[in-house]
This record gives C-alpha cells, sequence and structure tokens, in this order.
C-alpha cells in the first residue's frame, strides 16, 4: 500500500459494514470535536460519538456514514473504525437527522442497561485485579 492512501474498514457487531482501499482522508467526530485523518498522520486511537463519518476516495469522491458512538484505530494505513451501528447515505441531512433519531435518542431502558453493563465490567476488573496480586 502506497504512503498516500489508507485502508478504511467500517465494523459493526457482527458484520463488517464497509471496506474501502484507496482512501486519501477521513473525517470522524470525537467528543471534543471533529478531527481529521490523513495517510501520513501518526498512529491514533479515539473514542468516537454519534456523528457522521466522512471518507474520499479518488474513485468515488466524498462519502457519509452516520455512525454511532464507537472506537477508530489507525495503525499505519490501516483504519478500523468499531461502532455499534451505522447507516450509509448520499444527502448529508437525511443523515444527520438519522443520527439525532436513533444515535442521540437512547431509551432509558437502554441507559439503565449501560449503567448496569458498566457497573459489571468495572467489578469484572477489580475481581481480576485482586486475583492477579494473590
Amino acid at each position: 500500500m502506497s504512503n498516500v492512501e489508507m485502508h478504511l474498514k467500517i465494523l459493526l457487531p457482527f458484520r463488517v459494514f464497509t471496506e474501502k482501499t484507496g482512501v486519501k482522508r477521513i473525517v470522524a467526530e470525537a467528543k471534543e470535536g471533529a478531527f481529521g485523518l490523513l495517510p501520513n498522520r501518526l498512529d491514533c486511537v479515539a473514542a468516537l460519538t454519534p456523528g457522521i463519518l466522512t471518507f474520499e476516495t479518488d474513485g468515488e469522491g466524498e462519502t457519509y456514514i452516520a455512525v454511532d458512538e464507537g472506537v477508530l484505530v489507525k495503525t499505519g494505513g490501516e483504519v478500523l473504525v468499531s461502532v455499534r451501528n451505522a447507516i450509509g447515505g448520499t444527502d448529508l441531512a437525511e443523515l444527520h437527522k438519522a443520527v439525532e433519531e436513533e444515535f442521540l435518542n437512547v431509551s432509558e431502558e437502554e441507559k439503565d442497561l449501560r449503567l448496569t453493563l458498566a457497573k459489571l465490567e468495572v467489578d469484572f476488573v477489580r475481581r481480576f485485579a485482586s486475583l492477579k496480586k494473590d
């Protein structure tokens, strides 16, 4: 792979959403705001927030994908994006609306579930760390 292009793979929990080669640039959204990736940028990891991920290739031009929260990892020319959900499209207004409707409006039940899972994960890590000390 040349050093002027990236290989992008967007992963959902149970499948690969899309995989593109020849990516010239990527723009994603994190809690601190939007950021861009170019092929020669240093490796990085970022926690993504629900928003629009944009990437550009020579053949297709700019492509927009609405993504839920997740993680982006760039190592060399490889960029992996792992998110809960993603929706592709060409109309930015429709994608923005999808982000608002599907990703940002989390029900109270789902919030409770996520909080419970986070507590279980913390408890697991705590217990695992105590086993390692013994």
